[in-house]
């Protein structure tokens, strides 16, 4: 609400409740995540403060298999997920990241925003894993965009919010897939964690006075999250982990990541 960037990201293994965090449980009101709580919260602070005239606009991108594409685009329950068209990723003039084919929708409501999450939620691309019946099976990034401005002045105010769902953390061999598919979709999405990696570790030895190279441009997800992650912006992490003892090796490399973050 005061003008940073923010992101708020959830990292850990198939199954450790990563997807229940951020968006939450569909039964119970008490079980919601941190998207619907967040999309209270602005509505209800826009609405308390009357100076001010507050627009969110909302855009719900899936990175599946290192491609970029829009949950809440309007086709996308009648046709293919291949037949979509891709969101593709720019660099402009001054070093920032834009995007094409994500759609923006403006929310009137809470009502509005909780609506356009469920349609982006309804769209994910979901796939059975030894670990978890319904895994998903790529990265998720819900957008809030504020625009806010004085009433009686000409200057506005933009800020983002992005709150990821990261897929499973852990190793192909450790997920107990066999599938071509599924062994495919494991190595974009180790892959990308493994960028999203380097660039934090990188970050953290820039801050030390290291010359180093970050390497942004590596992955579609370090590319959309370049202005949350350095810069005028707060980041969070979740680090989830599993209470099972078999799963211990994959704990310990989510705290390992944690710690680095």
């Amino acid at each position: 609400m005061e003008g940073y960037n923010g992101t708020i990201f959830a990292y850990g293994q198939t199954g450790s409740g990563k997807t229940f965090t951020i968006t939450g449980g569909a039964e119970k009101y008490a079980d919601r995540g941190i998207i619907p709580r967040t999309l209270s919260y602005i509505f209800s602070q826009a609405k308390k403060d009357t100076s001010t005239k507050t627009k969110v606009n909302i855009s719900y991108l899936e990175i599946y298999n290192e491609s970029g594409y829009d949950l809440l685009d309007e086709n996308h329950a009648s046709k293919n997920l291949y037949d979509l068209p891709k969101v593709g990723m720019y660099e402009t003039k001054d070093g920032s990241f834009q995007m094409t084919n994500l759609s923006v929708h403006r929310a009137q409501s809470e009502e509005d925003a909780l609506n356009l999450l469920f349609i982006g939620d309804t769209n994910r691309v979901v796939s059975e894993t030894p670990k978890n019946d319904a895994s998903t099976r790529s990265h998720c990034i819900f957008i809030i965009q504020l625009e806010t401005q004085k009433l009686g002045t000409d200057v506005k105010r933009v800020s983002k919010l992005h709150l990821v769902d990261l897929s499973g953390s852990e190793r192909v061999h450790k997920s107990g897939v066999t599938e071509q598919k599924t062994i495919q979709e494991s190595k974009y999405i180790n892959g990308s964690l493994f960028m999203l990696q380097m660039v934090i570790m990188n970050l953290n030895k820039k801050l030390k006075g290291e010359d180093v190279h970050v390497p942004f441009r590596n992955s579609m997800m370090t590319m959309i999250l370049r202005d949350s992650l350095g810069g005028n912006c707060r980041t969070k992490m979740i680090a989830t982990i599993s209470a099972l003892k078999d799963d211990m090796g994959e704990s310990l490399g989510t705290c390992r990541f944690a710690r680095s973050v």
